[in-house]
């Protein structure tokens, strides 16, 4: 599918740099016109997965994580998180709800709520190498525009 737009960010895996990626990711959505609805629904799958990058793919440094933004023809809206951190040993596990390799504060929930608001998820991962997280969301064409 032919990109129409992109934008890449770089941050390091600091708390406070999810709620950036979250609210960038609106704003880059915005160009397509998203009812508040979507917008909401891209703001809560970015933050799990920038929150999963930052708590599970580096508990105990710093290290770097990545959302690449891109609006795909057919108003396809894809979201790219990647890290280069611990990985996932088994990905299928890591997506059963309620599962977690955090502490007694997580949830387990992150890649449920991510499957809940996007049209698509897939995730890629090498133990010791880093995660991928790609993410993808239809953007209606709201009546009369």
């Amino acid at each position: 599918m032919k990109i129409e737009n992109q934008v890449t960010l770089d941050f390091p895996s600091r708390s406070a740099n999810e709620s950036f990626a979250r609210t960038a990711a609106a704003c880059f959505a915005a160009q397509l016109d998203p009812t508040l609805e979507e917008i909401n629904d891209i703001k809560t799958a970015v933050s799990e997965a920038v929150t999963n990058a930052i708590v599970h793919a580096y508990p105990d440094t710093l290290g770097r994580v990545s959302v690449k933004l891109r609006i795909r023809e057919d108003r396809i809206l894809e979201i790219v998180v990647k890290d280069w951190g611990v990985g996932i040993a088994d990905v299928d596990q890591a997506r059963t709800p309620l599962f977690t390799t955090g502490n007694e504060e997580r949830s387990g929930m992150g890649f449920t709520i991510m499957e809940s608001f996007m049209d698509t998820v897939r995730v890629r991962s090498t133990p010791g190498k880093g995660t991928t997280v790609t993410m993808a969301r239809r953007i209606s064409r709201r009546a009369g525009r």
